[in-house]
C-alpha cells in the first residue's frame, strides 16, 4: 500500500477541516506548483496578446498600404435600380452623345452572317473576370444588348485587385442568359478574379468553333500584332470585330455600381459619355448585322450616323 505523499495529506486535511478552523498551510512543493501555474498562465496570456496585436497590425498594415484597393468579386444580383438605370435613358440623351468619348470603333469584316442556333446573327464575347478592360466593356455591352432583348441571371463582380485598374466595378456574364427576338449571344467568361499560383482560375473554355472565330478575328489583320490575342474580344456576327475597350476603366475607379449608372442615367456625364456613347458604337454595328432591326433602336439618328461611319471604313487586307 502506497503511503500518501505530503500533497495528499494536506488535501485530506483541508477536507477534513471543520467550519471556522485555520487551514493547514501549503507545503513548499504547493506553493512552487502554484507558482508556476501563475506563470505559465501569465505567458499564455502575453503570448495571446501579442498574437492578437499583430494580427490587428497586420490588417492595419494591409489597409494602409492599400487603401483604394477593392474588396475581391461581390458576385452578387445586380440591383433592380442598376439595371433600370442603364437600360431606360432617353433616346433623347442617346442621340445627343451620339460615340460620345468612344475612343475607337469596330474593325470591319463583313463575312458570312454568323448565325447562333436559332438561325439569328450571333454575337460572341470572350473575356475574363479578372480583365479589367472586359469589365470597363461589359457596362456599355449591358447597355447596348438591353436594346435588343433581355438579360436574366446578371451578376455583379470586379476586376483583380492586383491588376491595373484594380477592382473596378462591373458584372459578369457567367451564369446569365440573355433572350432576345432579334439576335443571340455567347459569353466566355474564361477566368475568375482569384489567382491561382501565378494565374487566375479558369472558368469557361472556348469551344473549338468559338477558338476558331478567335484565331481568325483576334489577330491581324484585324488587330494589331501587338494585340493579337487581347481581351475583350466581340465578334457582332462576323460583320464587325473589336478586341479591347472602347474606353478606359479608370473612369469608373473607387465607385459602386450605384454611383456608375446614376451617372450614365443623368447623361451629362464623364461616365455617361463613355458608356453610352460605346453602347451607341456597338448597337450601330449589331443594327448592320440585324437589317435594321428593332426600327425604334437601329433608327435612331446617333445609330445611323454611326452605322455609315463604319460603313466606310475598308474591311483590312489579309494579303500582302
Amino acid at each position: 500500500m502506497r503511503k500518501p505523499d505530503q500533497t495528499e495529506f494536506h488535501d485530506s486535511a483541508r477536507t477534513r477541516a471543520t467550519p471556522g478552523s485555520r487551514p493547514p498551510r501549503p507545503s513548499r512543493r504547493d506553493e512552487r506548483r502554484a507558482r508556476e501555474a501563475r506563470d505559465r498562465r501569465r505567458s499564455i496570456l502575453l503570448v495571446a496578446g501579442v498574437v492578437i496585436v499583430l494580427v490587428i497590425a497586420t490588417m492595419a498594415g494591409i489597409r494602409l498600404l492599400s487603401p483604394n484597393v477593392a474588396s475581391p468579386p461581390s458576385d452578387g444580383p445586380v440591383s433592380p435600380s442598376v439595371l433600370r438605370d442603364l437600360t431606360s435613358v432617353p433616346q433623347s440623351v442617346a442621340n445627343s452623345i451620339g460615340q460620345g468619348s468612344a475612343t475607337s470603333l469596330p474593325t470591319p469584316v463583313r463575312a458570312e452572317l454568323l448565325r447562333g442556333p436559332r438561325g439569328l446573327p450571333r454575337i460572341v464575347y470572350i473575356g475574363a473576370e479578372f480583365c479589367p478592360y472586359c469589365a470597363a466593356e461589359r457596362w456599355a455591352m449591358v447597355v447596348a444588348l438591353s436594346r435588343f432583348g433581355q438579360f436574366d441571371g446578371l451578376k455583379t463582380a470586379r476586376s483583380a485587385v492586383d491588376d491595373v485598374y484594380p477592382g473596378t466595378p462591373t458584372f459578369s456574364f457567367y451564369g446569365a442568359t440573355y433572350t432576345s427576338p432579334y439576335l443571340e449571344f455567347e459569353a466566355v467568361e474564361t477566368q475568375t478574379s482569384s489567382r491561382v499560383g501565378s494565374s487566375y482560375q479558369t472558368l469557361q473554355t472556348p469551344t473549338p468553333e468559338q477558338q476558331q472565330l478567335i484565331d481568325r478575328f483576334d489577330a491581324p489583320p484585324y488587330v494589331a500584332p501587338e494585340n493579337a490575342g487581347a481581351i475583350p474580344f466581340i465578334d457582332i456576327a462576323n460583320q464587325y470585330v473589336l478586341a479591347g475597350t472602347t474606353f478606359s476603366p479608370g473612369l469608373l475607379a473607387n465607385q459602386s455600381w450605384e454611383s456608375i449608372a446614376a451617372n450614365v442615367a443623368k447623361g451629362n456625364t464623364d461616365q455617361a459619355r463613355a458608356i453610352i456613347g460605346s453602347a451607341n458604337v456597338l448597337t450601330a454595328a449589331i443594327c448592320a448585322a440585324t437589317s435594321d432591326s428593332p426600327a425604334n433602336v437601329c433608327q435612331q439618328p446617333s445609330i445611323q450616323q454611326i452605322k455609315a461611319a463604319l460603313a466606310k471604313e475598308p474591311v483590312p487586307r489579309t494579303g500582302g
